[in-house]
């Protein structure tokens, strides 16, 4: 982890209240995928933690939702300002070597997937993918993960775009059959997912404070010892299917 002064290079709507910045820093670190940034934004106490979508030699991309006050001064942000942000944070996907994967994205946990896919598509390996958004107009990246050479299927809540439902209906209504899954998005879609598969990796969606794991704002507790107790911004936000208990 380090501290960084990033140039902001843009920063665009690509969805219903959904941004995609690019930053670069001023020495660019090793970010692999699935790992997170955080940060500081004038008037605010708490940084902000965004996961980064894509790598691109100096440069980074993140994808956020206006979610409250800090995403909304975040998407004010404009071509050629700074930002204070410590980089990279958080443990990352492994890229094993597969076959074929099973990529599965919710709403604004899709972003961290694209570089999942993109490393796996280097390695020639089979890559599904299955996104879902609440409608249409909230949908991204359709697109970007076919270009990468994809099979991409969506599912909208009202139904306005593919298959209507979860990721699970699209899974079904498309017979699509692949053991080893990687996946982040929001909380019951992780959870019915750990209870469908059993190989693979979650990523989680948490509220954090300090991002670097000395607050415990964070914390998850283990799937069998109930004494142990994970740090989702420093053991996670990826961890192994299986390995954390939902009742927390």
């Amino acid at each position: 982890m380090i501290s960084s002064k990033d140039a902001v290079l843009g920063n665009v709507e690509i969805a219903k209240d959904t941004y995609e910045m690019i930053l670069r820093p001023t020495k660019m670190p090793n970010i692999l995928p699935g790992q997170f940034v955080n940060i500081q934004l004038d008037g605010f106490m708490l940084r902000r933690p965004i996961s980064v979508s894509s790598v691109y030699h100096n440069t980074y991309k993140i994808i956020y939702k206006v979610v409250g006050e800090g995403t909304k001064a975040l998407s004010k942000v404009k071509r050629g300002q700074i930002l204070d942000v410590l980089e990279p944070l958080g443990t990352p996907f492994p890229i094993d070597e597969l076959e074929e994967v099973l990529i599965i994205g919710g709403g604004v946990g899709v972003p961290p997937l694209y570089e999942v896919a993109r490393q796996f598509c280097d390695k020639n390996t089979k890559v599904t993918v299955v996104l879902g958004f609440n409608d249409k107009d909230s949908m991204f990246y359709e697109e970007d993960f076919k270009i990468l050479g994809c099979d991409v299927y969506i599912a909208t809540m009202d139904g306005s775009y593919g298959t209507k439902g979860t990721v699970l209906d699209a899974i079904a209504a498309h017979d699509i059959h692949i053991d080893t899954i990687y996946s982040c998005g929001p909380m019951r879609m992780l959870e019915a997912l750990n209870q469908t598969y059993s190989k693979g990796y979650l990523s989680f969606e948490a509220r954090m404070a300090c991002g670097i794991g000395a607050c415990m704002g964070c914390v998850c507790k283990d799937s069998k010892d109930k004494q142990l107790y994970y740090r989702i911004c420093k053991e996670g936000p990826v961890f192994p299917i299986g390995k954390v208990d939902f009742t927390c």
